[in-house]
């Protein structure tokens, strides 16, 4: 035992790296194959990846047979390479990608932490990182928005790292910087240069280096690398589809997005993300936020000593700040959008905890945040215990599957943490909170997905098998767009929102399926028809 503990203390980098691995394994990786793929966008986008795939057709998007000209391709590039890499088009190979990217974030912001501030707190920041709900979430959802995310952090992890390396690797890790926002761009077009770009503008200017930025070794390379990397698919998709992409693509996903709400009908009050990361940056908010606040208060936004980590702190606040307020000012809000805050959250936060593990500072206001969250823990676990009492006994059967294993790991997260906290063990109330997040994603991800399939999507699902058995074509009413049926029926689907009574009509003596939901069943009572399949939510009929 002796020599074992001699060597781990010999080997720390090797067993901090393996030990990371095991926790971003059991939190991005386990179980990701083992639920069906999600309406609306998860669906949408790997059925798009798998109509390239068979297509080989790598430079145009296509969705249910149109064009699609919303998104650049490199997302859909990697999903190609998971499908030929393992073989087969499934969920697994879908979410692997994302939860690669990931992990590759994680990791990124481990080394950069290590590097700039110490080990200890490279693990603190990526550990933070990786168990922040949404970024959970979203690094287990086959969409595009990780993979943005992750590109626009590694380049300005790049940008960073030119203010911390010696001066003659500067232009190694600015060409970097450019070469990743231009893969941001190649995976979401506008915010992969606006966020990387603004915030290193106002980084450069609290180092005092702003006219650094535009020596021609840096700032002339760098620009001709960022414009290899974009501009030969926007110039070939520009003069194959010219005008329909350029109206498509520039004016309407992108500058007609950013100005309004209208194109995709997602307004939101300015302070939408500010209430977004109260629960997309749990359960970390709780503990960060009460000592920011109080930092506000007093006024104490100076640092004792001026070194590495209180520079980075800074650049992660500026990031922090400039994306919010970007994205905030956007016209059109989805929850997903801000996704590439994170890292730099993950980092002032880690450096709050990093500082409370290591010295117990900010111990007062954290422990009072570990008691409150845990005795509200303790609370619901018991509540839930009970939910037969005031649920309706649909909903209650329907979550009956997930309520066990839900009960055992809020109870014993409440617990543990407030004993933790009372003991002031503060290293284990840090994991307390890594390892609730870390099982919750590993062995509740797919039971709360498959439940929430229960209130509807797990009707479509059947529906499209059936039809992809039978040969037949679906015909949706009054409901939009659910790609689940093109994906796992394999073939087109006609989304007819506004139909009328004769198009379903029609639709119906061409023998096609049609879908309806129950509480519309009344706007098609005048038509003659048999229930194929009845779901919890929706019919199949056909004449």
């Amino acid at each position: 035992m002796q020599k074992i503990k001699i060597f781990i203390l010999a080997h720390p980098e090797l067993f901090t790296i393996f030990g990371l691995c095991v926790l971003f394994y059991v939190i991005f990786f386990h179980g990701i194959g083992d639920y069906a793929l999600m309406d609306v966008d998860e669906s949408r986008y790997v059925l798009m990846s798998k109509d390239m795939f068979h297509s080989k057709d790598f430079l145009t998007l296509y969705l249910n047979g149109e064009y699609f000209f919303e998104k650049p391709p490199l997302y859909f590039w990697g999903e190609c390479l998971s499908f030929a890499l393992f073989g087969k088009i499934c969920e697994f190979s879908a979410r692997f990608p994302v939860a690669l990217y990931g992990t590759l974030m994680c990791f990124v912001t481990y080394f950069l932490g290590r590097k700039i501030v110490s080990r200890g707190f490279g693990v603190v920041a990526s550990l933070i990182l990786a168990t922040s709900l949404e970024f959970v979430i979203l690094a287990k959802f086959a969409i595009l928005d990780i993979l943005v995310s992750a590109c626009i952090w590694f380049s300005l992890c790049s940008g960073i790292m030119v203010y911390f390396c010696k001066e003659q690797n500067k232009k190694y890790f600015w060409w970097m910087f450019y070469i990743f926002s231009g893969l941001a761009v190649m995976a979401k077009g506008i915010p992969g240069f606006v966020v990387p770009f603004g915030s290193m503008f106002f980084i450069s200017i609290y180092f005092k280096k702003f006219k650094e930025i535009f020596k021609p070794q840096y700032f002339c390379i760098g620009l001709i690398l960022f414009l290899l990397v974009v501009l030969p698919w926007h110039i070939i998709m520009l003069k194959t589809y010219d005008p329909l992409f350029y109206n498509e693509y520039i004016i309407k996903h992108h500058v007609a997005r950013f100005l309004g709400s209208d194109v995709i009908d997602r307004k939101q009050p300015f302070y939408f993300y500010f209430l977004t990361l109260l629960w997309g940056f749990f359960p970390w908010v709780v503990s960060t936020l009460p000592v920011l606040i109080r930092k506000i208060i007093k006024r104490d936004f100076r640092f004792r000593e001026v070194g590495n980590a209180q520079k980075f702190m800074m650049c992660n606040g500026i990031i922090s700040v400039f994306t919010l307020l970007f994205f905030s000012s956007s016209g059109t809000k989805l929850i997903t959008y801000i996704l590439p805050i994170y890292p730099s959250l993950a980092c002032l936060g880690g450096y709050i905890w990093f500082n409370y593990i290591e010295r117990g500072e900010y111990s007062r206001i954290i422990d009072k945040t570990v008691y409150i969250l845990g005795c509200l823990f303790i609370i619901s676990g018991i509540t839930a215990l009970f939910t037969h009492l005031f649920l309706p006994a649909e909903i209650d059967c329907i979550i009956s599957e997930v309520k066990p294993i839900a009960i055992v790991l809020i109870l014993s997260f409440g617990i543990l943490s407030v004993i933790s906290a009372a003991k002031k063990k503060y290293i284990l109330v840090f994991f307390t909170y890594v390892l609730f997040i870390a099982f919750l994603s590993a062995f509740c991800t797919g039971k709360i997905f498959q439940t929430d399939y229960k209130f509807g999507q797990n009707d479509l699902i059947q529906f499209a098998q059936y039809a992809k058995e039978k040969n037949k074509t679906m015909v949706t009413y009054r409901f939009f767009q659910k790609y689940s049926l093109i994906y796992y029926s394999e073939q087109p689907v006609i989304f007819g929102y506004n139909y009328t009574i004769s198009d379903l009509t029609r639709e119906l003596n061409n023998g096609h399926l049609l879908i309806v939901r129950k509480k519309h069943l009344d706007d098609i009572k005048t038509l003659k028809y048999t229930v194929v399949q009845e779901g919890s939510k929706y019919l199949l009929i056909q004449k």
